[in-house]
C-alpha cells in the first residue's frame, strides 16, 4: 500500500532520533528545516551531527537506547544498523501511539522521508513509494531547475494579497490569473 502524502505541523511535536551516524545526520538535516524540537540518543555521534547539535542547541544523550526512552515523544526515527533494535523500538512505539520510522525496515515505517524541495513557503514532496529513489532524486533536480529563484517573493506577495482582498469569486479569479501568468512567464525565461 502506498503512503498518504501529508504535511505535518511540528510546532508542539517532540521528535526523537535514535542513532548518530550518516543516516541519522541525513534525517536530522531534513527535520531541522521544519523543527528544532529534536532529541538524539546514540552511543557515538559523527562530527557532522555534533556540529548540528551544537549549532541548533539540541538535546542529546550519549548512551545506548533503553526501553521507555521514547515514551514522551510524538515521533521516533530509528537510524541504527541494528535491525533487532529497530524492530524492538517499532513495536514499543505501538504501546505509546508514537509515529515510527525505521530507516532500513520499510515494514516498520508509519511514514517515510520523501525527496523534497523547500524554497521559503513552497514545499514539494516527491515519492515513488520506494519504486525508484533514483527517479525521485533526478525528478527533484529537474524541478529545481525550473522553479524560479524569486518564488518565495511571489508567494509572500500572494499571502499579503490574501489578507487584503475580500473573499469571493472575483478574488479567486484574480489569484488564478495571477498565478497562471506567473507560471507562464517561466516558459519565456
Amino acid at each position: 500500500m502506498a503512503y498518504f502524502p501529508a504535511f505535518l505541523k511540528f510546532d508542539d511535536k517532540k521528535i526523537l532520533i535514535v542513532g548518530g551516524g550518516n543516516i541519522a545526520f541525513e534525517k536530522l538535516s531534513h527535520l531541522l528545516n521544519f523543527s528544532s524540537n529534536i532529541t538524539l540518543i546514540a552511543k557515538e555521534y559523527s562530527s557532522e551531527i555534533k556540529t548540528l547539535i551544537d549549532k541548533n542547541n539540541l538535546i542529546y544523550f550519549k548512551k545506548e537506547y533503553e526501553k521507555t526512552d521514547i515514551k514522551n515523544f510524538d515521533m521516533v526515527i530509528v537510524a541504527v544498523d541494528d535491525f533487532d533494535l529497530q524492530e524492538s523500538i517499532y513495536f514499543e512505539s505501538r504501546d505509546y501511539n508514537i509515529l515510527c520510522n525505521c530507516v532500513d525496515l520499510q515494514k516498520y515505517c508509519d511514514f517515510i522521508f520523501p525527496s523534497y524541495i523547500k524554497k521559503g513557503d513552497l514545499t514539494i514532496a516527491i515519492s515513488t513509494s520506494g519504486s525508484s529513489p533514483s527517479f525521485a532524486k533526478n525528478f527533484k533536480k529537474y524541478l529545481l531547475k525550473i522553479i524560479p529563484d524569486n518564488i518565495d517573493d511571489f508567494l509572500k506577495e500572494l499571502k499579503s494579497l490574501r489578507t487584503s482582498l475580500p473573499k469571493g469569486k472575483e478574488r479567486m479569479q484574480f489569484f488564478d490569473k495571477k498565478v497562471k501568468d506567473y507560471i507562464n512567464s517561466w516558459k519565456k525565461n
